[in-house]
C-alpha cells in the first residue's frame, strides 16, 4: 500500500501538480506574502520577477503556493479564534456556576425566612406585646455599637480606618458573590461569549444597587487602573480628589477620598461622596477594590463641607478582579448608593430611586468602557479621522463634561443667574470668569472666551409623557431643521472667528437653506454612543461684516437611541467647529438630555406634553443656582404612561455690549426649541392613538387643506369607482379632511416633479414616515421606497398617468429615521384639481407596520 502511495506521488510531482520547495524558495515565497498578501497585487508580481531563485517555478505553481498559504494562515486563525471563544465560554460557564450557586443560596435562605415568618404568624401575640421579655433584651444585642463605642477611626489613626475597610470588603463580597442583595437580571442582558455580561439590579433593598459581572481582555492590574481612573469613564463624575493614601500591612492601601457629581436634570441638586477606598488582594490571587462612605454610624473623619451640593452615601461598592487561564481578567461590579431621593420633587424621585438608571450610568458604563478599551488596544476596532482613539474618547469626554458644566452652572465655576423677564420658563446663567473653565471644556492654547465678555447659557427642563428617550433623540438628531435656526448656528459659529459679530434675528419655522450630512468619527463597541461631524450644506450667511463659509460644521455625540435598552438616557450634544477641527479645538457644547422615569399609574398625570418650567416655584439658591418645586396639573383621562426628563442647554459666547441682546435671543431661542420639540414629540408618542387620549387635532384651520382633501377625496372615487371612505360622518365643511386624517390607512401625497417630494400625509402616513408635516417636504419618494418598489412604481408609472390609478404589489419601505416598514398593498392614483388638470399623485399603504 505504501509503495502505491508512493509511486502515485512520484506521478503527481512528474506530472507537475506537486513542487518540492527548496528552504532558500520556501524563505523567498514567505518574503513576498508577507509584503504583498492580496494575490491581485502588482507589487506581488514584480517581486517574483525581481527573485532569481524563483525564476525556475512555473507561475502556476507559485500561485498554488500562496493558495495553500493562505488556507493555513485562515486556518490558524480559526484555530486561535475557536481557542479564545472557547477560553471565553470556559469562564462565563465558571461564572454561570457561581451565579447558579449564589441563587441557589438565596432560595435556600427565602425558604428559611418563609418557614420561619409562618412560625411567627402561629405563635401567640404575648411575647411580642411583654416589652419586658428576653427578646428585647436580645436583639437590642445585634445592634451596631454606637459610634461613642466604636475604636478611634481617624485618619491618624490608620488602625481604625483598617477596620472599617476589612468590614468594607467583607460586606461588599456578600454583595457581589453572596446573598447579601436580592439581585434580579435586567430584561435584555443575555450572557455570552460576546455579551457584555449578566447584568442585575437590586430588589428591595435600601437605596439603590447594580451588579455586573463580565469578561474582558486585560490584566487584573490594568483593570484597576482603568477603574480607580473614575473621571475617564463615569460621564456624571465632576471631580474625584484623593485626599490621604495610608499603606496598609498586608501590601493594600487605604485611600480618604471626595467625589462631586453632576446633577443629570436643572431641577435637583447636585450630590457628593466622602469615601473610603480599600485596594487589596486575596488569597487566591484575585485583587479587590471596595468603597463606601464615611458617617458618623461608620466612624472615621469628617468629610470636606461644599456649597450647592447633597451629601450622598456610597453603601459598600467595589471590584472584584479575577485573572483568568489564558489571559484576561473576569469582574464583578456592584454600585450600592443612597441618593436622598426625598430630596428632589417628587416627579424626579425614579431618577434617584431607579437601579437600571444607575445600572447604566454606573455599573454598565464602567464594564463598556474596559471592552472598549481592550479591543482598542488589540486593534480590532477602526476610526476615521485618522485620529487615535484616545484623541476621539477626548472629545467625546469634553462634549459631555461641557454640556454637564452648563446644565448643572455652579458658582466656583463662575456661574451666575440673570434676572428674568418674569416668566421662569427658562432660566439664563452667565459666566465671566473662564479660569475653571479653561482647560476642560476650552484648551488654553486656543481659549473661546472673549478677551471682554463671557459665555451665556440658557437652560430649560421639560416632562415628556410616553414618548421613547431614544426615538426623540433620533428625531432630533436627523431632523434638524425641524427645530433649529439657521441663523442662530450661524451665530455660533461666527463665534469662533475673531472680532465682532452681530446678534441674529430669528426665522422661526424657516428652517435651514441645504440639507444636512452626518460624517461618522467613531462609535463605541455596542453602538450606544456616536461620536460625528455634521455638515450643514448650502447656507452661505453673512452677518454684517462678518461673512461665513458657506458650509458649517458641529461636532456632535449621541447616545441611548437603543428604545429596547431599559433606563438608557439618550443624549444629543454639539458644538461648532472650523474646519480645521485640530485636536485642541474650542468647544461651547449645547444639546438635548432625555432621560426616563420608571413607568407607573399615575392617577394625577396629564396626558399631554407638560412644560415644567411653566409650573415651578423657583426661588433663589445659594450660589446662584434655581432650586425648584415641581407641580403637576390633574386630568380625569389618567393611564398607565411612560414619563422623560428633557434638559435643554444651548451656550454662546458674548461681548459686553452685546450681553442684553444675546441674553434675549437665546431665551427666545430656547422657547422656540422647547415649542418645537413639544410638538414633535406629540407627533411621535405612540400614545396618540391609544382609546384612552383624546386625539391630536387635524390641521383643519387652513383653506388649502379643506380643499386638497377634497380633490383627494374625489380624485379616488373617480378613478377607482370606489369609496375612500365608507361613510362620511357628518356635513360639515371639515368632515371629508377629518376622514382623511384619521384613516387607518397612510395617505400620503407627492410632487410631480423630477424628483417627487412629499407634500401632505395624514396621520398614520406621519406614523409610518416617523416625521412631522413640517419636516414632510424634506423627504423624497425615491428615499423611502427600496429597489422593489421603485421598479413597480416605474412599471406603472405609464399606466397611473394614463389610467389614473394603479396598485402596487406589497412590500418594504424606509422610513425618514431608517427603519423597515411593510405593507400588504399600496394603490397610487392621480390627484385631479377642479378643472382637470393633474395637481400631485396619492399613494395609500394598506396594513402596514413596523418590521
Amino acid at each position: 500500500m505504501a509503495t502505491k502511495e508512493k509511486s502515485s506521488y512520484q506521478q503527481q510531482l512528474e506530472a507537475g501538480k506537486y513542487v518540492r520547495y527548496t528552504p532558500e524558495q520556501v524563505e523567498a515565497l514567505e518574503r513576498v506574502y508577507t509584503e504583498c498578501p492580496k494575490p491581485s497585487s502588482l507589487r506581488r508580481q514584480q517581486l517574483i520577477r525581481e527573485c532569481p531563485i524563483l525564476s525556475n517555478i512555473e507561475p502556476k505553481q507559485i500561485k498554488v503556493w500562496f493558495q495553500n498559504r493562505r488556507c493555513r494562515e485562515k486556518q490558524r486563525k480559526e484555530a486561535s479564534r475557536l481557542q479564545t471563544v472557547n477560553r471565553k465560554l470556559t469562564a462565563m460557564n465558571k461564572l454561570l456556576m457561581e451565579e447558579n450557586d449564589r441563587l441557589q443560596k438565596q432560595v435556600s435562605r427565602l425558604v428559611y425566612e418563609n418557614g420561619c415568618m409562618r412560625n411567627r404568624i402561629h405563635t401567640t401575640s404575648v411575647a411580642t406585646t411583654d416589652t419586658s421579655c428576653e427578646s428585647v433584651v436580645t436583639s437590642s444585642q445585634h445592634q451596631r455599637n454606637p459610634p461613642s463605642q466604636l475604636p478611634q477611626r481617624d485618619a491618624n489613626n490608620p488602625a481604625g480606618l483598617l477596620a472599617i475597610a476589612e468590614e468594607t470588603l467583607a460586606e461588599f463580597l456578600s454583595k457581589a458573590t453572596g446573598t447579601a442583595v436580592e439581585w434580579v437580571q435586567m430584561v435584555g442582558m443575555k450572557p455570552g461569549p460576546d455579551s457584555i455580561g449578566i447584568i442585575a439590579v437590586s430588589h428591595n433593598c435600601s437605596g439603590v444597587a447594580a451588579r455586573a459581572c463580565g469578561l474582558v481582555g486585560l490584566e487584573p492590574t490594568k483593570v484597576a487602573e482603568i477603574l480607580k481612573d473614575r473621571m475617564s469613564w463615569y460621564r456624571d463624575c465632576r471631580s474625584v480628589d484623593v485626599l490621604s493614601i495610608i499603606p496598609t500591612g498586608n501590601g493594600g492601601t487605604i485611600e480618604l477620598m471626595y467625589m462631586q457629581t453632576y446633577a443629570p436634570t436643572t431641577l435637583a441638586s447636585a450630590r457628593d461622596f466622602w469615601t473610603l477606598r480599600y485596594t487589596t488582594g486575596l488569597e487566591d490571587g484575585s485583587l479587590v477594590i471596595c468603597e463606601r462612605s464615611l458617617t458618623p454610624s461608620t466612624g472615621g473623619p469628617t468629610g470636606p463641607p461644599a456649597q450647592n451640593f447633597l451629601r450622598a452615601e456610597m453603601l459598600p461598592s467595589g471590584y472584584l478582579i479575577r485573572p483568568c487561564e489564558g489571559g484576561g481578567s473576569m469582574i464583578h461590579i456592584v454600585d450600592h448608593i443612597d441618593l436622598d431621593a426625598w430630596s428632589v420633587p417628587e416627579v424626579l424621585r425614579p431618577l434617584y430611586e431607579s437601579p437600571k438608571i444607575l445600572a447604566q450610568k454606573m455599573t454598565i458604563a464602567a464594564l463598556r468602557h474596559i471592552r472598549q478599551i481592550a479591543l482598542e488596544s488589540s486593534g480590532e476596532i477602526p476610526y476615521g479621522g485618522g485620529r487615535q482613539p484616545a484623541v476621539l474618547r477626548t472629545f467625546s469626554q469634553r462634549l459631555s463634561r461641557g454640556f454637564n458644566d452648563a446644565v448643572n452652572g455652579f458658582a466656583d465655576d463662575g456661574w451666575s443667574v440673570m434676572n428674568s423677564d418674569g416668566v421662569e420658563d427658562v432660566v439664563i446663567a452667565i459666566n465671566c470668569s473662564p479660569n475653571k473653565l479653561i482647560g476642560s471644556v476650552f484648551p488654553s492654547s486656543n481659549p473661546f472666551f472673549p478677551t471682554s465678555g463671557g459665555i451665556l447659557c440658557a437652560k430649560a427642563s421639560m416632562l415628556l409623557q410616553n414618548v421613547p428617550p431614544g426615538l426623540l433623540v433620533r428625531f432630533l438628531r436627523e431632523h434638524r431643521s425641524e427645530w433649529a435656526d439657521c441663523g442662530v448656528d450661524a451665530y455660533s459659529a461666527a463665534s469662533l472667528r475673531a472680532g465682532s459679530y452681530a446678534v441674529p434675528g430669528l426665522r422661526p419655522n424657516t428652517g435651514f437653506l441645504g440639507s444636512q450630512v452626518i460624517l461618522p468619527l467613531a462609535h463605541t463597541l455596542e453602538h450606544e454612543e456616536f461620536l460625528e461631524v455634521m455638515r450643514l450644506e448650502g447656507h452661505g450667511f453673512g452677518h454684517d461684516d462678518v461673512v461665513l463659509p458657506r458650509d458649517l460644521y458641529m461636532l456632535q455625540l449621541c447616545s441611548g437611541l437603543d428604545e429596547s435598552s431599559l433606563g438608557a438616557c439618550a443624549q444629543l450634544v454639539f458644538a461648532p467647529i472650523d474646519e480645521s477641527f485640530s485636536d485642541d479645538a474650542s468647544l461651547l457644547p449645547s444639546g438635548f438630555r432625555v432621560i426616563p422615569l420608571d413607568s407607573k399609574t399615575d392617577n394625577s398625570g396629564s396626558n399631554r406634553t407638560l412644560d415644567l418650567a411653566s409650573s415651578l416655584e423657583v426661588r433663589s439658591g445659594s450660589g446662584g443656582r434655581a432650586t425648584q418645586a415641581v407641580s403637576d396639573s390633574s386630568d380625569p383621562n389618567s393611564y398607565s404612561s411612560t414619563r422623560s426628563v428633557l434638559t435643554i442647554a444651548f451656550q454662546f459666547a458674548y461681548e459686553n455690549n452685546l450681553r442684553d441682546s444675546v441674553a434675549a435671543m437665546a431665551r427666545q431661542y430656547v422657547r422656540s426649541v422647547v415649542a418645537s420639540v413639544q410638538r414633535v414629540a406629540m407627533a411621535i408618542s405612540p400614545s396618540r392613538i391609544g382609546s384612552q387620549i383624546e386625539p391630536k387635532q387635524f390641521p383643519g384651520a387652513s383653506p388649502e387643506a379643506h380643499t386638497l382633501a377634497q380633490w383627494i377625496y374625489r380624485s379616488y372615487r373617480f378613478h377607482t369607482g370606489a369609496e375612500l371612505f365608507g361613510s362620511i360622518d357628518s356635513q360639515g365643511s371639515d368632515a371629508v379632511l377629518k376622514q382623511l386624517w384619521h384613516h387607518s390607512d397612510a395617505i400620503i401625497c407627492c410632487s410631480l416633479k423630477a424628483v417627487p417630494v412629499f407634500t401632505f400625509a395624514n396621520q398614520a402616513g406621519l406614523d409610518m414616515l416617523e416625521t412631522t408635516l413640517i419636516a414632510l417636504q424634506d423627504i423624497s419618494l425615491e428615499k423611502i421606497l427600496d429597489e422593489d418598489g421603485r421598479k413597480a412604481l416605474c412599471t406603472e408609472f405609464p399606466k397611473i398617468m394614463q389610467q389614473g390609478y394603479a396598485s402596487l404589489p406589497g412590500g418594504v419601505c424606509m422610513s425618514s429615521m431608517g427603519r423597515p416598514v411593510s405593507y400588504d398593498l399600496a394603490v397610487a392614483w392621480k390627484v385631479l384639481t377642479d378643472d382637470d388638470s393633474a395637481h400631485c399623485l396619492a399613494f395609500m399603504f394598506q396594513n402596514w407596520s413596523f418590521v
